[in-house]
């Protein structure tokens, strides 16, 4: 008999070899449902205000709302899939989503609206982390980076394509159809779950963490607001930094809890793991210098170029077709050079092609910015599959479960962080942004650009903490030959 028995078994037997080819595309349905739903309503944004007869600023709350959401529920994924099992958690994950994106089509004033987007929050939030909990379970670490890289897929053209579909929504069509076009991918992904979804579940679940959510809870929606409202002029910058320290407060008081208590909502005794530290933590930093592109370069082509919202959205989409197109040549690279050269090397070319970018002035021609865009895509797509695989590279069956909550929680406010990153250095270097003209408000795009480039680069040292060996799991060939 084993001295210690894993808490966390499979629910149903070892998935079938239909269930294994189909799971990635299932997975990849919620992460596209997620990913594109955090920016197609920015471009609608007037739009939506107008018709529902309040200032466009006040949009700022259907925003956020969202993101807070998800925040807030990311860390009890976790438990609710150990508790529950992956396939009915996941199932009613894409269907809370779904009925939130019906309830937000119908809405007649705002505050109805921010609600139910909440209400999409919640479903949203369990459908990262429950699926990437899946395809550990199910898959070989050999397989693992493969069937990540092909569902991380919509986690890069969903944010592109947001603005370009939203735009296109709303120029054609209604901005209620903006949500109703979840509704058919939601019923065919509810179909297609229950029929094939593996369903894993703990052999012993605990009780929930409540004050550990309360305290973790608050204080990361307390921060997240912070970054959505920092450069707003309705706080004092004492008020805004009053809020900062309250937020660290929570967040500092969560972490002396989850050492106290047996079974934490997330165990961040996980992070003493070097591949799952280094992965986790590299997916914030690195995100600080290039997750606020998506932000950036919409107001470059538009102030700087003269573009259209459309015209602008398809000069992005280069980086969803490099994406798309090399995805699956990154076990190939991994394999050949290993986790720690790849990361290394792949960072400084990210913060070299953001200073690539603040060259872009009305001289330069739009193949030449295209193809730039395509080269980026390329290192991003690059940059986070290695950094989300890397994570569970010495991560066990138990710890899986814990792993994915953690990991899904920083990048989720990775995210929030690259925007609020990018828009805070935009604002250093353009003082009197509404009264700027193009050339200032370019010149200042640029500087920022640079400065984010250059962040980028230094963020690499996160990368020189691995070892030649780590990840070797992940990217070794089938049979079984270390990679490198």
């Amino acid at each position: 008999m084993r001295a210690h028995q894993p808490a966390q078994l499979p629910m149903d037997a070892p998935a079938s070899a239909a269930a294994k080819r189909l799971l990635p595309w299932l997975v990849a349905v919620g992460f596209f449902m997620e990913a594109l739903d955090t920016t197609i309503l920015n471009t609608a944004v007037p739009t939506i205000a107008q018709s529902l007869r309040v200032p466009p600023l006040d949009m700022k709350a259907v925003l956020a709302s969202y993101t807070l959401s998800l925040a807030v529920f990311i860390p009890i994924s976790g438990w609710m899939a150990n508790r529950y099992g992956t396939r009915r958690v996941f199932s009613s994950a894409i269907g809370v989503f779904t009925l939130g994106s019906f309830l937000c089509g119908v809405c007649t004033n705002i505050h109805l609206l921010v609600a139910c987007r909440i209400l999409q929050g919640c479903g949203g939030a369990m459908m990262l982390p429950v699926g990437r909990l899946t395809l550990v379970r199910t898959f070989a670490k050999s397989e693992l980076i493969r069937a990540m890289s092909f569902v991380a897929i919509p986690g890069l053209v969903g944010p592109m394509l947001g603005p370009l579909l939203g735009g296109l929504i709303v120029g054609y069509f209604h901005w209620r159809v903006i949500f109703f076009v979840n509704i058919p991918i939601g019923f065919l992904g509810l179909f297609l779950v229950r029929r094939h979804l593996p369903d894993y579940a703990a052999a012993k679940n605990y009780a929930l963490d409540f004050v550990g959510l309360v305290l973790f809870g608050a204080g990361i929606s307390l921060l997240s607001y912070v970054l959505e409202i920092f450069g707003d002029h309705t706080l004092s910058g004492r008020e805004i930094a009053g809020l900062l320290a309250i937020s660290a407060a929570l967040i500092a008081a969560y972490g002396a809890h989850s050492v106290r208590t047996p079974h934490p909502l997330l165990r961040l005794s996980l992070l003493r793991i070097r591949s799952f530290r280094v992965g986790v933590l590299g997916n914030l930093l690195t995100r600080l210098g290039i997750g606020g592109l998506p932000f950036l370069l919409p107001l470059l082509y538009q102030i700087g170029l003269g573009y259209s919202p459309i015209q602008s959205g398809l000069m992005i989409m280069p980086q969803a077709l490099a994406a798309i197109s090399f995805k699956f040549t990154l076990p190939v690279i991994l394999s050949r050079f290993g986790y720690r050269q790849v990361l290394i090397f792949n960072t400084v070319m990210l913060g070299v092609m953001l200073m690539f970018f603040s060259a872009i002035d009305t001289a330069t021609p739009a193949w030449g910015i295209a193809l730039l865009a395509f080269a980026f895509g390329f290192f991003t797509s690059t940059q986070y599959t290695s950094m989300n695989t890397l994570a569970y590279a010495d991560v066990n069956n138990e710890q899986a479960s814990g792993a994915s909550s953690i990991a899904s929680t920083v990048q989720q406010m990775a995210v929030s962080f690259g925007v609020a990153a990018a828009s805070l250095t935009a604002a250093l270097f353009i003082p009197d942004h509404t009264r700027a003209t193009a050339p200032q408000m370019i010149h200042g795009i640029h500087l920022a650009l640079r400065a984010l480039g250059a962040w980028t680069v230094v963020s690499t040292i996160v990368f020189a903490g691995l070892k030649a060996g780590d990840g070797a799991a992940l990217s070794a060939r089938k049979e079984g030959v270390p990679a490198g």
